[in-house]
Formats: C-alpha cells, structure tokens, sequence
C-alpha cells in the first residue's frame, strides 16, 4: 500500500499575487488513510489534483487558526458534501475550532437548508465531528496515529506541531513555529520531517511588497518562524532520514529561488532535501523507515 506526502500549498502567509504559491495545506496517505493538515485558500483543488476525491478524506487536522492554515475548512467540507459526502469526518483542531466551523455553516445556512429540502442530502452539520487536538494522549484512526505537540508560534497560544505514524512510517509537520529544542525529540527518527522555514535576508522585500503592516509584521515574522538554516539543525539532530521545506517565506520572490533554499542548508544538512513547491509529492518508499533510499521526489500530478 503506498504511501505520500504531498505538499498541496508551498508558501507561507495568506496573501497570493500572480504568479505566486497557495498557501499552507498538506495531504498525507499513511496506513492507507487520508489526512488532509491544515487547509489554507486552495486546498480543495490541490486535493483533487493528486487524484483524489474530497470524499475520500479520512481526517483534517488544522494546527492553528491563522487563515493560511483555516481559510478553506468551511469551503472545503461544504465542496466535499455536495461532491458525495456521506459519511462522518473528523476534524481536529485547537480550541476555536469549533466556533469557526459554527461560523460557517451558520454563514451557508440558506445553501445547506434548501439542499437537504430539494435534493435529498443528509444535514451535512450531522456529518461533521470537531475534535480539541490533545496533547497528552493519541489520537487514532485505525492504523494510523496521531500525536500533537504545542509548538512556539507567539502571539498564538494553541499552535501545534503534528506526528502522524502507521506501519513503521513517521512523517512530523512542524506547524508555524520558532525554532524549539522540543522539536528534535518529537520529530526523532521520523522518515520525513517537513519543517517551515524562512530565509532572513528576504524579510524586507517581504514586508514591503506587503504594504500595510507596519514594524509589527516584521517582528512577527522573525520572532515566529523558523529560518532555513535552523530547520535544517534541526533535521541533523533529529536524525530524521528526510527534510522538506515548507510554508516558505518568501514563496513568491522571484529573486530567490530555489537555491537559495539549498545554500542555506547546505552546511547542516547533507540528507535527501524536498524545497516545497504546490503539488509535490514525495513518496514513502518501500523501503519506509529502513532507509532514506525509501524516499524520492515525486511529480506533481
């Protein structure tokens, strides 16, 4: 049975231009579940883009309530449940969550009600379960099992960092988060680690392309993220046997690229490298957690 990470949206922060990434949403197929982390504008689309139906989602996991991690939830569901839906989906989240969701439908209730009425569909809020992500225990689904760790993203308090496991495979998503210590234990021996990352000396450009934030979205972004070089410490220590780099800042800058992104972690880190670009998928191979061989860069679909 195969199993994937595909990297649905690369870059960090909720604003798109022309020509630039969507952001952050991840699709994982471990233990032959689908989990769908975090679901940024267009994460609906990257989800059937590597061939899969909306319908086919197992689990959501949103790790924090920035909209680039939660813009599409409401819409994504909702696209699900007119594509089919009919069976229960969880969703786990910080707390919030559920007011969120609340929010939603209570915004879609006109479109929901006349649904059920003239076409027959089940009441897509019986459909919907929304879970508090727990730190002290583990969520299961089957074979597949899940387990949070509250990460450093000030001045969010419900932040968190995800490890999902299955048949001997372990993929850990770092969430938005400063650089921590705790990360190394977490993500231990993991067969992929895919870690944000920041590259400093575009900060600047960043803020200003922006426009209408002032000192405060500078500091934000350097007190809250994490730079390349960091993650890729990170990886080494971890001694996790891959590294991708995602929710990148910047993702939209043509005048960094991908090299960039390999320079910076090229004196930490020496092991197989992902740079995240919407779409990409990187395959657990069959040789899983035995070896870093087991993994390889996939197309996108």
């Amino acid at each position: 049975m195969s199993a994937w990470v595909a990297l649905l949206g690369a870059k960090g922060g909720p604003a798109i231009r022309p020509g630039s990434s969507m952001p952050t949403s991840s699709l994982a197929r471990l233990g032959g579940r689908l989990a769908l982390i975090d679901a940024g504008l267009g994460a609906a689309a990257g989800v059937t883009r590597q061939g899969v139906e909306l319908t086919a989602l197992d689990l959501i996991v949103v790790t924090h309530l920035h909209s680039d991690h939660v813009l599409e939830l409401g819409p994504l569901i909702h696209t699900a449940w007119t594509a089919g839906l009919r069976r229960p989906l969880t969703v786990l989240g910080p707390p919030g969550l559920a007011r969120a969701w609340e929010g939603f439908v209570a915004s879609m209730a006109w479109d929901i009600d006349l649904r059920i009425a003239d076409e027959g569909r089940p009441d897509l809020r019986d459909l919907v379960r929304i879970e508090t992500l727990r730190e002290d225990a583990a969520h299961e689904f089957g074979p597949l099992r899940l387990r949070a760790m509250r990460n450093d993203h000030p001045p969010v308090r419900d932040s968190f960092a995800l490890r999902l496991e299955a048949e001997g495979l372990a993929v850990v998503f770092s969430g938005d988060t400063a650089p921590m210590d705790e990360m190394v234990p977490f993500a231990a021996g993991a067969d992929l680690l895919v870690h944000e990352a920041l590259l400093e000396e575009a900060v600047d450009a960043l803020c200003a392309r922006v426009g209408n934030g002032d000192e405060r979205l500078r500091a934000h972004i350097m007190r809250s993220h994490t730079r390349a070089e960091d993650a890729a410490r990170i990886a080494a220590r971890a001694g996790v046997r891959a590294l991708a780099l995602n929710h990148l800042i910047p993702a939209d800058d043509p005048a960094y690229d991908e090299s960039h992104w390999r320079a910076a972690v090229a004196p930490h880190w020496s092991g197989p490298l992902h740079i995240a670009r919407d779409g990409l998928r990187i395959d657990l191979g069959p040789q899983g957690a035995g070896g870093a061989a087991g993994l390889t860069t996939g197309e996108t679909i």
